[in-house]
Formats: structure tokens, C-alpha cells, sequence
């Protein structure tokens, strides 16, 4: 049954006598799943710029098909949800994740655009996939406070798989001069196996899925949403969003590994290391995400925005401007001999490293804030929201495109500030419900 979210704001909630742990977990492992098929874009981006002979901006284009699928599948991932539910919806998204990495796979040997459009479908899967988790946990959740708890402890598990890729990319890339799509195989295989897995699993979990309103139309439920003032500037910031998330570790690995002769000049550090990294700023977001999770019920989801996004904007000004020369010793790992290995990066590097704790929040609490009192309007204005997803790719390109005509990563690094900037602007003023008037039910 769907009721009304009382003392909410509106919205969607399913009355329940106990929670549906079931459809709780299998929607926590969709999360990890997105991750870890997400975030083989920007490891991979070093394997493309060696193998292809890419650019900056265009050793990034696995983002562009990931990311700009979901410009394409936003709607009608809304769509399916409320023609077939959470549950056949996930199922067709893991099918199309399935051909996506196969693709990927065989572009080592067919070319640059089989890899184009690998990534492309393997974004559709995620647009889908995304579409499903992140509703369903609010829903699951009780929608407001307890709702954002719930996203957030999906969070978790998202940000562990990112983790893992980062660091099962370094070990497999090695040395990025020579790395080839063919070495990435393993991590594509165990992204195939999870896919399949997870298939599986979710065809027999019962999901007790709330009721969708009868007779939507699709023009004029975009309409609806599209009226609430604080939706419309919660996508933009997600959009944006995608800026401080992915921009940040892309350029951090770029930077470190690119040779300090090349065009635009990095520190020629070894691939492995420099993708281990990668992995610190995902566990920085995976710890941000524990505590998000461990006060998400208790702490207003505006407040914690405020305060991710101050704190973000402070870090990448520091890592911007703060000298070179000035060191930091972070950890890594040889891969080769199974050791741990220290190595000087700029302290300001490792301030970049640290918005991971402020990004780790952001994602669940901006959808939060958007959808709340949405009511009838949630299923569609969930696919508007990962419509806006296309922003990751296009944010990623403008930081590639800013370092390649600056000739500096460190200049470029102003793409992801202005976007934190905004951030902060929606969480003060932008999130407020201003359209109580409009009719949800």
C-alpha cells in the first residue's frame, strides 16, 4: 500500500510491519555493483590513452559512453519502473550490463569505438540500475531522514567496490606505457560473474514493491516534477556533482602517471602506485559513508550537505594552491613482490585525496532533497535524475579539456571547486520545497 510520507513533506512510503531486509540487501549489492562497473572508466582511461594514442580529454571517453547512456536511458528507466516494477526493471538492466562488458572485452582487438560502445551499454546498465536502487532504498527507509540512513549505508558497500577496482586495476595495469585493454581482463570477468550472480539472486528475491499510480502519462509526469523548484536545481547539482566524484581521481591518476615531458606535464609515477591512489580517495569516501550512515537518522540531510560541501571547497582550494614542492608520504602497494611501499606525493594531492570524505554524502543526500515531496512524481522524476548523470561525463570532459588547454592538472582542478560551490548554494537555499501547493497524490 502507498501512503502519504506524513510530517515529511509528502511522498512515497510502503507501510510496513517489518522491514523487507531482503529487498534491503539485494538493493545494497546493486549499489556495489554500480561501482565497481562505474569506476573501471577511469583506470581504463589510462589503458585508452596508451593503447588508442588519446589525448587528456579523450583518454576519458569510457566516462562519455559510460555516463552519457544515461542521458539517453533516464526516462525510460523511469518508465520501466512504472510498467514492470523495481524488481523485472533490475533484472533487463543486469542483461544489458552483461552485453556491455562482453563488448568491452572484445574491443582489446576490434578498436577504439567497440570500446565507445561497450561503455555505452554498460552506462545504459548502470542508468537502470541506479533508477531502481536509489528509490527503492528511500522508499525502503521511510523516505526523509531514515531514507538518506538507508542510502547512505548502500553507500558503503558502493564505495567499497570502488575500492576494490582501483585497486585490482593498479595491480593489473602495471606499467601504464604499456598497458593494453587485454590486461584489464580479469576485472572485466569479475564484473561479468557479479552480473550474472546478481541476476540470479534477484530473479528468486521476493521484493515487495510499493504500488505505482495508475494512468501516468509520460509528458505530463515530466511536467509535474519539472514544476518543484528544488528537483530542477537538485538534478543540476547532481549533474555537477559528478565533477567532484569522478574528476577528482581521474586527474589524480592522470596527473601522477603522465610523464613529466608530456604536454601537459604530470609526475611519471608507476601505474600501480598512482592506482592505489585512487583507491585511498574511494576509501576516504567509503569511511564518509560509515559515519554518513551512522548519523544519517539523526542529522538533517541539509545540514550534512552544508557541511560536506564547505568542507570540499576548502581542500580543493588548499590542494590548488598549496606548493609542489611541499611533500607528503602516502602509502601504496608493490604489486610484484605483495608489499607495502611509501612514496612523496604533493601535500596538496593529498588534499584532493581527502574530498572523498565531503563527496561521500553527497550523492544520496542531493537525491533525497530532490525528490522529497514528490509523491506521484517519484518514479519519473527518479529517471530525470539519472538523466542528469550525463553531467559526470560532461564535468570529467571539461576538467580534461581545462588541463589540456592550461597545460596544468592543478588549474583544472577549478571545475570540480565550481561545482562544490554549487553544491553548497543548493544545500542553503536551493533544496527548499517552494511548490507545497502542487498536488502529489
Amino acid at each position: 500500500m502507498v501512503l502519504p510520507l506524513g510530517g515529511e513533506r509528502g511522498g512515497l512510503i510502503m507501510k510496513q510491519e517489518k522491514k523487507q531486509w531482503g529487498a534491503i540487501i539485494v538493493m545494497i549489492a546493486l549499489f556495489a555493483m554500480i561501482a565497481f562497473v562505474t569506476n573501471l572508466c577511469s583506470p581504463m582511461g589510462v589503458i585508452v590513452k596508451n593503447q588508442f594514442g588519446t589525448t587528456n580529454f579523450w583518454a576519458m571517453v569510457g566516462n562519455f559512453g559510460n555516463f552519457g547512456a544515461y542521458a539517453l536511458m533516464g526516462f525510460p528507466a523511469g518508465i520501466m519502473i512504472q510498467k514492470l516494477g523495481y524488481k523485472k526493471t533490475a533484472l533487463i538492466g543486469l542483461l544489458v550490463g552483461i552485453a556491455g562488458i562482453l563488448v568491452q572485452w572484445l574491443s582489446g582487438s576490434m578498436g577504439f569505438i567497440v570500446y565507445l560502445i561497450g561503455a555505452f551499454i554498460s552506462g545504459a546498465c548502470m542508468c537502470i540500475l541506479n533508477t531502481v536502487v536509489n528509490p527503492m532504498l528511500n522508499i525502503l527507509g521511510g523516505g526523509g531522514n531514515k531514507g538518506n540512513q538507508l542510502i547512505q549505508i548502500g553507500g558503503v558497500f558502493n564505495s567499497s567496490a570502488a575500492v576494490a577496482v582501483y585497486i585490482i586495476m593498479g595491480a593489473l595495469i602495471g606499467e601504464a606505457a604499456k598497458a593494453k585493454i587485454s590486461d584489464a581482463t580479469p576485472a572485466l570477468m569479475i564484473a561479468l560473474a557479479i552480473f550474472v550472480i546478481a541476476f540470479i539472486v534477484i530473479l528468486f528475491t521476493k521484493i515487495q514493491e510499493p504500488e505505482q499510480p495508475e494512468g501516468g502519462h509520460l509528458i505530463e509526469d515530466i511536467k509535474g516534477a519539472m514544476r518543484f523548484r528544488h528537483f530542477v536545481l537538485g538534478i543540476i547539482a547532481i549533474g555537477l556533482y559528478g565533477g567532484v566524484e569522478m574528476g577528482i581521481p581521474n586527474y589524480i591518476m592522470q596527473y601522477l602517471t603522465t610523464s613529466p615531458d608530456a604536454a601537459t606535464p604530470g609526475l611519471g609515477m608507476n601505474a600501480g602506485y598512482a592506482g592505489t591512489l585512487g583507491s585511498i580517495y574511494f576509501l576516504f569516501m567509503l569511511i564518509g559513508r560509515f559515519v554518513g550512515a551512522s548519523v544519517g537518522g539523526k542529522v538533517s540531510t541539509k545540514a550534512m550537505i552544508t557541511f560536506v560541501s564547505s568542507l570540499a571547497i576548502i581542500l580543493l582550494l588548499a590542494g590548488v594552491y598549496l606548493p609542489t614542492s611541499v611533500a607528503v608520504n602516502v602509502p601504496g602497494i608493490d604489486y610484484e613482490h605483495l608489499t607495502i611501499l611509501w612514496d612523496n606525493i604533493p601535500v596538496g594531492i593529498f588534499c584532493f585525496l581527502l574530498v572523498g570524505l565531503c563527496a561521500s554524502v553527497m550523492w544520496g543526500g542531493i537525491f533525497n532533497l530532490a525528490v522529497e515531496g514528490l509523491g506521484k512524481y517519484t518514479a519519473i522524476a527518479s529517471g530525470a535524475f539519472m538523466t542528469m548523470v550525463v553531467g559526470f561525463a560532461i564535468m570529467v570532459g571539461v576538467q580534461g579539456w581545462v588541463a589540456d588547454i592550461t597545460g596544468s592538472y592543478l588549474i583544472s582542478y577549478w571545475v570540480p571547486l565550481a561545482c562544490a560551490i554549487y553544491i553548497l548554494y543548493y544545500a542553503l537555499i536551493g533544496s527548499k520545497n517552494v511548490n507545497t501547493d502542487i498536488p502529489v497524490e
